[in-house]
């Protein structure tokens, strides 16, 4: 009996290892004194999001709308049969992701890279993993005639299918006044940005950066200040702790794969080899998997290898865990789990 018990508690250390300490309700993981230095310290690496995305200000509802439709329209592939909701996912408050490693195209073709999010999006300072697209207008023209994505031969093919439909004569006509209606490639771009543009989130840690102190759980703060005394900060900061800047994937230790080669496929200058965008943390905890070619299952293996390749720290599975805690206050509130 005695060895049983003995074989039970192994059991139950092993499986709890590496997890952070739940505790009793509203127990202290901080003082007071480490709460309000991490309040301080926050403000001065993040900030809450806006409400509206830069040049929101001239789209109208007209515009919104067409692009909307124009965002879920399957017509805009070669076979009819992907949209960018297809793999920017909207449906139920989705994520703006598909959730799979790479995206899959028309006749099953699939691409190198992961979907990133497209909540947010335009608050970004470029689009794409590699920034080769300035705004979400130029970023919309992209997957349409990308043959392993929607496939579409030119602009004049899209322009042509689109204009043929008798619904979005009269959008267009609402939506571009000034230009008489056109059905145009720049338009329909336009009117997709316009959308993407409405796809602001907020979430618990928002609140928190606006005053609100009771706004995450003490695991969350834990993560917070992990976080930030981790290092993570030299990358992920802004309102959208990333998404601001490039920087090399493997900065101190190599990451596993080095087939990509980031911005230098666009550049060509050597420096940029290996170099992507810091893809934004705002509701990361729901857009898995993760790095440019989705090889990352977990937030948890994420954090703990981007801690050694680019910081040059062992993070433990349990500072991990509580990162990840924090992670979960970055979700929208309209799509976090309950």
């Amino acid at each position: 009996m005695k060895y049983s018990l003995y074989l039970l508690l192994i059991v139950v250390l092993l499986i709890s290892c590496g997890k952070p300490k739940e505790g009793p309700a509203g127990e202290q993981l901080l003082t007071k004194e480490q709460m309000a230095k991490l309040s301080s310290d926050a403000k001065i690496y993040f900030k809450a999001i806006a409400d509206k995305m830069p040049g929101s200000e001239a789209d109208t509802p007209e515009m919104i709308a067409l692009g909307e439709k124009l965002y879920n329209d399957k017509r805009l592939s070669l076979d009819n049969t992907i949209s960018c909701n297809t793999c920017h996912l909207l449906d139920n408050n989705g994520p703006g992701v598909d959730n799979k490693p790479v995206s899959v195209g028309v006749g099953g073709k699939t691409g190198t890279r992961n979907s990133p999010t497209v909540l947010n999006a335009g608050f970004q300072f470029v689009q794409f993993w590699d920034g080769r697209a300035k705004d979400l207008a130029e970023q919309a023209k992209g997957p349409i005639l990308n043959p392993v994505e929607m496939a579409m031969p030119n602009e004049k093919e899209v322009v042509k299918r689109i204009g043929a439909v008798p619904e979005y004569k009269d959008m267009f006509m609402k939506a571009f006044p000034n230009d008489k209606g056109t059905v145009s490639y720049d338009n329909i771009a336009k009117a997709i940005a316009a959308f993407e543009r409405t796809l602001v989130t907020h979430d618990r840690f928002d609140d928190y950066l606006k005053g609100q102190d009771d706004a995450l759980s003490q695991e969350e703060l834990k993560g917070l200040d992990l976080f930030i005394t981790t290092g993570c900060t030299t990358c992920h900061t802004g309102a959208l702790l990333g998404g601001n800047i490039y920087q090399k994937m493997g900065l101190i230790h190599p990451y596993a794969d080095t087939v990509d080669k980031g911005r230098f496929a666009v550049t060509k200058a050597e420096t940029d080899k290996y170099m992507f965008k810091v893809p934004m943390l705002r509701n990361i905890a729901i857009t898995q998997p993760y790095f440019h070619d989705g090889k990352s299952a977990t937030l948890e293996d994420a954090v703990i290898q981007m801690g050694m390749m680019q910081l040059n720290k062992k993070i433990t599975p349990e500072e991990a865990g509580y990162i990840v805690k924090f992670f979960g206050a970055l979700t929208d509130k309209n799509r976090e789990k309950k």
